[in-house]
C-alpha cells in the first residue's frame, strides 16, 4: 500500500509521495513513486504511483522508451509531448496496456492488479494541471472545488485536506497541510511510512524543487508533535454534550428517547 497527495493551488503544484511496499509483514521495502521528468525552461511532469509496483513501473518504462498512439506514426514521450493533456493521456494508455498484458498471469496467482497514478505539472505555452489516472486509462482533472488528488490510502489523510486546503491557500501553507495528511495516515497505517519524496513546481516556473523527507527529519517530526499537541488541546477546549452533564452521583445524566 501506498499513499500519494498531489495538491494544486494558485501558486502551483506540490506532490507528495510516500517510498514503503510490502508484500506481507515479513516484507518490506522501500521504492521511489514519485517520477520527474523536466526540461529547463520547457516542462516538468511529476508523477507518483499507488497500487501493483511491476505494473507502474512497467508501465513507466514504456512511456520513457516511447510510444506510438493509435492512429498516430509518431513515438511520443514525456520529453516532446505537445500538452499536460496528451501526457495524461499517454501514461494512461500505457497503463492499460500492461494491465491488460499481465493482469490473466497475476490473476491466476491471486495477485491485485489494481495501479493508479498522479501527474502533474506543465509545459511551456499550457496550463499547469493536474490528474489522476485509473489502471483502465482513464482519468480525471483537479478542479476548483477540490484543489487536491489522492491515491492508495487516502482516507487517513482526506479530512485535515477537506478542512483546510482552498485553491487560494499558500504554496507553505499547501505544503505544511499535505504533510500533516501523511503524518495522520502513518500514525493509523503502517503500510504507508517514510522517507516520502515531494516536488514543488511553482506556477509558470517550468522547474521542480524537489526533497527527500527522512524518518528523522526535524520539520516532519516537529509538526507531527505540533499537531497532535494541537488536536488534544482542541478537543479538550470543546464543551461537552449537554445530555451526559454528570450528576452528582458522578453518574452521566442520559436521556433515553423511545
Amino acid at each position: 500500500m501506498t499513499y500519494c497527495v498531489g495538491m494544486l493551488v494558485n501558486d502551483g503544484l506540490a506532490m507528495i509521495a510516500d517510498t514503503r511496499t510490502n508484500a506481507g509483514v515479513d516484507n518490506i521495502s522501500s521504492y521511489k513513486k514519485l517520477h520527474v521528468t523536466e526540461i529547463t525552461g520547457d516542462r516538468v511532469i511529476a508523477i507518483s504511483t499507488a497500487g501493483n509496483l511491476s505494473v507502474t513501473q512497467t508501465a513507466l518504462a514504456m512511456v520513457s522508451e516511447g510510444i506510438k498512439m493509435p492512429g498516430h506514426d509518431d513515438v511520443e514521450t514525456l520529453e516532446n509531448t505537445p500538452s499536460l493533456f496528451r501526457a495524461a493521456q499517454l501514461v494512461g494508455y500505457a497503463l492499460n496496456q500492461v494491465r491488460n498484458q499481465i493482469a490473466p498471469s497475476l490473476s491466476a496467482d491471486a495477485l491485485k492488479v489494481t495501479a493508479s497514478m498522479l501527474l502533474g505539472g506543465q509545459i511551456r505555452g499550457g496550463k499547469m494541471g493536474l490528474y489522476l489516472i485509473y489502471a483502465q486509462g482513464n482519468f480525471i482533472e483537479c478542479g476548483l472545488d477540490t484543489p487536491y488528488l489522492q491515491i492508495g490510502e487516502l482516507k487517513y489523510g482526506k479530512p485535515i485536506l477537506d478542512r483546510a486546503l482552498r485553491p487560494d491557500t499558500p504554496m507553505a501553507e499547501a505544503v505544511k497541510l499535505g504533510l500533516i495528511s501523511f503524518d495522520s495516515t502513518i500514525r493509523s497505517n503502517v503500510a504507508v511510512g517514510p522517507p516520502f519524496d515531494m516536488v514543488v513546481i511553482n506556477r509558470d516556473s517550468l522547474h521542480g524543487h524537489q526533497r527527500r523527507i527522512e524518518t528523522d527529519d526535524p520539520y516532519f517530526k516537529d509538526l507531527g508533535r505540533r499537531w497532535s499537541e494541537a488536536l488534544a488541546q482542541a478537543h479538550r477546549a470543546m464543551p461537552a454534550p449537554p445530555w451526559l452533564e454528570p450528576q452528582t452521583t458522578g453518574r452521566p445524566n442520559i436521556s433515553i428517547v423511545s
